[in-house]
């Protein structure tokens, strides 16, 4: 094999991919590798794609789940490809394996699928109504007879933690003396003491306007786990793919509507398109007829949930992790946004097809 072309991060995380990737194009049997470029779109795992003698590829170093649950989920992928939806089937390996293991290292490789990822309004209304509509196809087919093998049926109802306002506000604190505690703070450090502050207020205002209880209401059943811009493909208006299947696992439906029309069309801008969540939420009832109070518990657990959680900042101070520092801020303006128009955005989850 020639010298491949690269074009990876400097730094150490992934300074493993050059050694490597001379065992997996032998494990692969990708002949000649050409390229190797590296993709910043993915936030949890290392991607790159290759170009070699056998095609492109999109490779997947596989940090953020298993490798024996990686593996379920890339033979869920031959199933779904199978029933007619737009993912890519992992390619094998010499030993007959859709992960190769370089030292303690996992990799899966799926042929390159061609297509944009298409974030926030940059759907068409038309658009948001197709994402609805391939979410629906995703949840029947995960929870149809071809993947009864692979995924054993869920529960009839599921029981959703619900973080008592008392528990946030301790997390908040909790991250205020951190903050305090640093001997120089960078505008970053300056940004979440302020955002904590503003954060404090509405949960000591709407703490009494949590989800009741813990059990959610409507269907429960296999889920993607994380359909949104980065993990859909779109070409000439259609979509082209759907990719990043880590996260597979059983959920009520409503939270997945729920998270997908959030980050989708809105959360990083600070607002919720509202229009488009109406045109995805229809495409999506035109497939699976969920019923209206699901969506409506959904949405407000998911409220509830993005008030009392600071995932970014536990990346940023417990991890040492920068890689979603940019994400807090949006979120911050948006559940304020959010709060301020709870009764208009259940308005718009109420969307008949």
């Amino acid at each position: 094999m020639t010298e491949a072309t690269y074009d990876t991060p400097s730094g150490a995380r992934y300074s493993e991919i050059t050694e490597d990737l001379a065992v997996l194009g032998e494990a692969f049997g990708l002949g000649e590798v050409r390229r190797c470029r590296f993709l910043s779109d993915g936030l949890m795992n290392g991607n790159w794609r290759l170009d070699a003698a056998e095609g492109s590829f999109a490779l997947k170093r596989i940090m953020d789940v298993p490798l024996p649950l990686a593996r379920r989920n890339l033979a869920v992928l031959t199933a779904l490809a199978d029933d007619g939806l737009p993912v890519g089937r992992a390619r094998i390996s010499s030993i007959g394996d859709t992960v190769s293991e370089v030292a303690d290292r996992g990799y899966c490789l799926i042929p390159w699928m061609e297509g944009s990822h298409q974030p926030g309004t940059a759907l068409s209304i038309d658009q948001a109504a197709d994402l609805g509509v391939l979410l629906g196809q995703i949840h029947r087919s995960l929870n149809g007879e071809r993947l009864a093998g692979l995924l054993p049926p869920g529960p009839e109802q599921m029981t959703v933690s619900v973080t008592r306002p008392a528990a946030a506000l301790q997390e908040a604190d909790r991250f205020v003396a951190l903050v305090a505690a640093l001997e120089s703070r960078t505008a970053f450090d300056a940004e979440a003491a302020a955002a904590l502050a503003e954060r404090k207020v509405l949960l000591e205002k709407y703490g009494h306007e949590r989800p009741a209880g813990e059990v959610a209401v409507g269907p429960v059943g296999w889920t993607h786990g994380d359909v949104q811009h980065r993990n859909v493909l779109w070409l000439d208006g259609k979509i082209t793919g759907v990719i990043d299947w880590d996260r597979i696992r059983v959920r009520p439906f409503g939270e997945e509507v729920a998270r997908t029309a959030t980050v989708q069309f809105g959360g990083e801008d600070g607002f919720l398109d509202l229009e488009r969540t109406s045109a995805f939420v229809a495409g999506y009832r035109s497939v699976v007829p969920i019923p209206v109070p699901a969506l409506a518990d959904a949405v407000e657990r998911l409220w509830w949930k993005r008030m009392s959680d600071y995932w970014q900042l536990v990346f940023h101070y417990d991890r040492a992790d920068h890689s979603c520092d940019h994400l807090f801020l949006p979120a911050e303006r948006f559940l304020a946004w959010w709060t301020e128009r709870r009764a208009d955005v259940q308005e718009a989850f109420a969307a008949m097809p």
